[in-house]
């Protein structure tokens, strides 16, 4: 199995669709682009896919084709003719001579080939599938049925409050004189709990046969389905984006700072002489230096000397 194929968001817009291979009936997902595919196939036991760029494409077809010389894109448009309306389960097929087996291999392994004729000449391809992995089958499955549910259950809800405030307003008719023309139109009033029983009870058993038999969804739940994909797409969009924004609007933090200016003392490039010349412009009445930057700095340099009772004698710096 090859890493490349299409992005996940690609194929999760493309709906599950009912097919029949040798007897098996299973659900595939299917993209075909312009020399690449990825299909999902599940029969709700286990999950494979496929996923194939034009260089793997390209290996394959001299494997099964030993004759075949062609590069990818001249048969591509061929295989996809053959095999989308198989995996597709349309029924259809472009070819009528094509000709399609399902084996399952002892390693868990599920393997599709075809045979057609391309240029009068025969031509074999096999979709070799492996089982997908967790994060694909929640992605691509899981997540969207649970979501579906959910939607489902809420209408129930909705439908069921109607119902009540309907039983509601006809007890009010009732009252004020108003009666049916045909009895035969005549309900029972609307009980959740023991409608829900009865449901459970007669509609669980058809729903596990009909499992048994076929799967994958009517075109109502076909449309609930892309429905909620395209807002999930629209969300993660949305949110992409919105951190893309948040990245660019914070500045970088600096690597280091200048803490010289918040200390006073003078830039780098400042000379010797000009610091001290900053150091004797402030002094005390008996005449001692007090400098705000070079004393900061001096600070910094040597620990503080503690000052003598005896008066000292003026010092004259290195700079007047």
């Amino acid at each position: 199995m090859e890493v490349n194929g299409a992005p996940p968001d690609v194929l999760l817009q493309h709906p599950w669709l009912p097919v029949g291979i040798s007897g098996c009936q299973l659900l595939a997902k299917i993209w075909f682009g312009d020399a690449a595919y990825h299909i999902l196939l599940t029969d709700m036991s286990c999950v494979w896919e496929e996923r194939m760029d034009s260089a793997a494409i390209q290996r394959r077809s001299q494997e099964l084709n030993r004759r075949l010389r062609a590069p990818v894109k001249a048969f591509f448009s061929h295989l996809c003719e053959v095999a989308q309306p198989i995996l597709s389960g349309s029924g259809e097929q472009a070819d009528g001579e094509a000709q399609i087996s399902l084996t399952r291999r002892e390693d868990d392994n599920i393997s599709i080939r075809l045979k057609s004729e391309l240029a009068e000449m025969p031509f074999y391809w096999e979709f070799r599938c492996t089982p997908a992995p967790v994060t694909l089958v929640c992605t691509q499955l899981l997540r969207p049925l649970l979501a579906m549910s959910r939607l489902l259950q809420r209408q129930v809800g909705q439908l069921g409050g109607l119902l009540v405030k309907k039983d509601v307003e006809i007890q009010d008719y009732r009252e004020n004189g108003a009666t049916l023309s045909r009895e035969r139109l005549q309900t029972d009033v609307f009980e959740e709990q023991t409608n829900r029983e009865n449901f459970i009870s007669k509609a669980l058993p058809l729903v596990c046969s009909e499992q048994q038999e076929t799967l994958g969804f009517d075109d109502d739940l076909q449309q609930l389905y892309a429905s909620i994909v395209a807002h999930e797409n629209t969300r993660a969009l949305k949110r992409k984006l919105s951190e893309e924004r948040s990245v660019q609007e914070d500045p970088p933090a600096t690597e280091e700072q200048d803490l010289t200016p918040s200390l006073g003392v003078g830039s780098v490039s400042e000379s010797p002489e000009k610091v001290g010349e900053q150091s004797h412009k402030r002094t005390d009445a008996t005449g001692a230096t007090k400098a705000d930057g070079a004393t900061v700095q001096k600070s910094f340099d040597r620990p503080a000397v503690r000052p003598s009772s005896k008066p000292k004698k003026k010092k004259v710096g290195l700079f007047r």
